[in-house]
């Protein structure tokens, strides 16, 4: 193989193995050279020249996927270019079944952990003096010393409310969910922090159901809304068809925004909807990318916000 991609031996191990300071054409060369011979590296050897297994796990409370496996992708896409492969756990938020994925990934030598789930509400440390680092994704770890990639979510409302006013929308409601959800109060908080809602939010469930009954509140009381915020884009589908049911033209008479830009709901919708995209592939590059300067010995610490960006649609259209 060596002889194939012209270089040294030497040259080959280190091009294979992402070590050295080497140009991108000779290890594109060399990587070329060993798909052309079927080369496969010895995991086992590799792991005792290196001290190092090259895998990492990734333990989740998201038993649906919605959140974690955008976040695996991501993770995978940083990873795979140091040919580390990752151990999905899905721990159900059974703190057990946790602690048991816990052990059984430092049994197996893991390089890294990377802790995620299907809320942004910070959470405790997964445990104490761990030999490997950890990173947390999408959620933040409650001690501020720990590695934490999260959405900006008072930035992505805030962004939703401001493409409502920039369209012209004036008299703007918000529809959200549980008051007692760390999301929807950051969000509710974030929107009334740059527009005077002409009712104070309403807060229900994470459902079309409460979006369809939030909307017939919003209609019943007779107050004028030109522009509805909602804090997530399944509530946002709810709303749309209540309003549609009602004889209200989105975006005719109701702009419409959601937020999490789940396709899934927002190519349901009638009309398509607007929302605000958290980035979750980008989260969890960021995580991985910060991992593995924590395994290669350059830890960082304290949480990380990453903007959200706002995905325009008919629901808004003009």
């Amino acid at each position: 193989m060596a002889a194939l991609a012209k270089v040294s031996v030497g040259t080959a191990s280190k091009a294979l193995n992402g070590r050295g300071s080497l140009r991108p054409e000779t290890v594109a060369r060399v990587r070329q050279a060993a798909d052309q011979l079927g080369f496969v590296a010895n995991a086992a050897a590799r792991s005792l020249q290196t001290g190092r297994t090259y895998t990492v796990g990734m333990i989740t409370t998201d038993s649906i996927g919605r959140f974690s496996i955008p976040l695996l992708i991501g993770a995978e896409d940083a990873l795979g270019a140091g040919q580390m492969s990752v151990f999905l756990c899905d721990a159900r938020d059974d703190s057990i079944r946790e602690q048991y994925y816990l052990r059984t990934l430092l049994g197996r030598k893991v390089d890294g952990i990377i802790v995620t789930g299907r809320r942004t509400q910070a959470r405790a440390p997964i445990g104490g003096d761990l030999n490997v680092p950890v990173v947390y994704a999408f959620i933040s770890s409650a001690d501020p010393r720990d590695c934490s990639v999260v959405p900006d979510e008072a930035d992505g409302a805030r962004r939703a409310v401001q493409h409502l006013q920039a369209i012209g929308r004036r008299r703007i409601a918000h529809v959200t969910g549980p008051e007692h959800h760390h999301s929807a109060r950051v969000r509710a908080e974030a929107a009334a922090s740059v527009a005077d809602l002409v009712a104070p939010p309403l807060y229900g469930e994470w459902s079309e159901a409460w979006g369809r009954q939030a909307a017939g509140i919003l209609l019943s009381t007779g107050t004028e809304i030109d522009g509805i915020f909602c804090g997530s884009d399944q509530i946002a589908r709810g709303v749309a068809e209540a309003l549609r049911d009602a004889g209200r033209a989105i975006p005719g008479d109701v702009a419409l925004v959601g937020f999490d830009n789940w396709n899934v709901m927002v190519d349901a919708c009638r009309p398509p909807l607007t929302s605000v995209d958290m980035d979750l592939e980008g989260i969890g590059r960021e995580a991985a990318e910060l991992l593995l300067e924590a395994i290669n010995g350059n830890p960082r610490h304290g949480p990380r916000k990453r903007p959200c960006r706002l995905v325009p649609r008919a629901s808004t259209a003009v």
